[in-house]
């Protein structure tokens, strides 16, 4: 889907690259991020009203520093350099020089603003700014042109201007929260030196991707692999809209849902969106399977050849079907196109990663250019329940991979009932809606206690609760003790087979969201 204006991002490997995207975006400007490796014409081909460049790990005098093009600062686009970005412009351009700091700025640092430039219009009269900074080397003197426009203490040249090129650097990141004034910054960029105009939308990104579904569809049929999660109900309501009765949803139930997960899902798409939807109850196949495996990484492999199995013999059964549906979004995108070659694999089970081969099948992918907080305005402009729109994420692979060693129905049942407390605990305590992710987990131990006049031994269940906004990284809630201890005690009371309630307060990294 192409906008009439548009942002290319150039990524040099930066923690904060995704970050700047959805800050634009958030401006009602559509934004693309690219590897650094594309030359200058082919940024020309793309036809972006504006450049940025990211930040990065590298060095510029680095022997192995990330390939660029320097010709893009001779496209006469508007173009922000940011950290990175900044190093990068003083390196190619005549009379710009870098070298390592002696005084490193990792966080926080005080910003003065040197020179009256179109982007610092509007910023607050004051004598200092906060900004975050995150680098090593340092500009050491500006490009033929420049005009040095900020500093900070430890660094004389923190922003660069060339005001009649419309090119202009910062050593700081403008996108992150803690700079204050980064969106005034950002929006000067945008609006004053670019002169975007913002149209991008999701209302205007649903009007436009139903007509292409529709066009490209036509008379043939899709098939969609549902979870229920709004990933993939967002894909199936969207095309729905677009050819109706010619998708087929196909919602497999692995047995390893939250508790009365499968039969929900389905009832409720089906009531309200009237999806032709084909249920498939598999779960003895998928737990005979599972007998005995204890190895996390042989369940995620189980599981993922056991779905394409199902959905495989399911799809099969529907011969006018020439395309296959599936919620991959932007981040997957710009994983597979990082300089440093594809992201290693992390999600093995990932439910439909191998059946375009298998099958044959063109893809369809409509959320492809969003980012998870778009998708979920997308599905507000969709009409779709609360319920679905800010559920949690729930792994692929279901509670097998939050059950620690063999996946038995027995446990399968102690945790969804362990589960069902977490979660009726959050929401009726309003912070279901506060945290990223919460969920139980259960552990392959147990304790003694003591329950009335008589001595247990019985399971440990474990609750994780995470901050986050994108599953990058990850930090423990801190949920009040208040609510914790509720949960505890309806878990020990209510489920039968647990006796100890732990909590975890590992942060990722190093530690990951779930447990395996």
């Amino acid at each position: 889907m192409l906008q009439p204006d548009k942002v290319i991002i150039l990524d040099f490997g930066s923690q904060y690259t995704q970050l700047i995207a959805r800050r634009v975006r958030e401006a009602g400007v559509y934004s693309e991020i690219h590897p650094c490796t594309v030359t200058a014409a082919e940024v020309a081909a793309m036809g972006p009203k504006a450049v940025i460049l990211s930040g990065g790990p590298s060095s510029v005098t680095d022997a192995d520093a990330p390939p660029f093009d320097p010709a893009v600062f001779a496209l006469e686009l508007p173009t922000l350099c940011i950290c990175y970005g900044m190093q990068l412009l003083a390196h190619h351009q005549p009379g710009g020089t870098v070298a390592a700091s002696t005084d490193r700025e990792y966080g926080r640092a005080d910003l003065e603003v040197l020179a009256d430039v179109p982007l610092f219009a509007g910023l607050p009269k004051k004598t200092s700014h906060i900004v975050w900074m995150s680098h090593g080397d340092k500009v050491t003197a500006a490009p033929s042109g420049f005009v040095v426009a900020a500093r900070t203490k430890n660094v004389d040249i923190a922003a660069l201007a060339d005001v009649s090129r419309r090119i202009y650097a910062l050593q700081f990141h403008p996108e992150v929260a803690h700079t204050e004034d980064g969106e005034r910054i950002l929006h000067n960029f945008l609006f004053e030196i670019a002169k975007l105009t913002p149209g991008w939308t999701m209302s205007s990104f649903v009007e436009t991707e139903l007509a292409a579904l529709t066009a490209k569809v036509g008379d043939d049929e899709v098939v969609c692999a549902l979870s229920g999660g709004v990933d993939s109900t967002v894909v199936a309501v969207m095309l729905h809209k677009a050819i109706g009765k010619k998708l087929h949803c196909i919602f497999v139930d692995n047995g390893l849902l939250r508790l009365g997960e499968g039969e929900e899902v389905a009832a409720y798409l089906r009531e309200h969106f009237d999806l032709n939807l084909h249920y498939i109850q598999a779960s003895k196949l998928f737990l005979d399977r599972l007998a005995g495996v204890v190895d996390p990484e042989e369940k995620r492999k189980i599981i993922g050849r056991t779905f394409i199995e199902v959905f495989e013999a399911e799809a099969a059964k529907l011969p006018k079907v020439k395309y296959l549906a599936q919620g991959t979004l932007y981040p997957d995108v710009i994983e597979s196109v990082s300089f440093k070659g594809p992201s290693a694999v992390i999600k093995s089970h990932h439910n439909v990663g191998g059946l375009p081969d298998i099958m044959k099948l063109a893809l369809i992918e409509p959320l492809r250019e969003l980012f998870k907080d778009e998708v979920r305005k997308v599905a507000v402009e969709l009409g779709m329940p609360d319920f679905i729109i800010w559920r949690h994420p729930f792994p692929g692979p279901g509670l097998a991979i939050r059950i620690i060693g063999e996946v038995t129905e027995e446990r399968l049942e102690i945790l969804r009932r362990t589960d069902k407390i977490v979660q009726s605990e959050l929401l009726s305590s309003g912070w279901y809606h506060k945290v990223w992710q919460g969920f139980a987990v259960l552990l392959p131990l147990k304790t003694v206690g003591v329950m009335g006049d008589g001595r247990t031994y019985e399971n440990v269940a474990a609750i994780r609760v995470v901050d986050s906004l994108d599953a990058m990284t990850a930090d423990w809630s801190r949920v009040p003790s208040e609510i914790l201890a509720v949960m505890s005690n309806r878990i020990i009371n209510e489920v039968k087979g647990v006796n100890r309630v732990v909590f975890d307060i590992s942060s990722k990294p190093p530690a990951t969201i779930e447990w395996e």
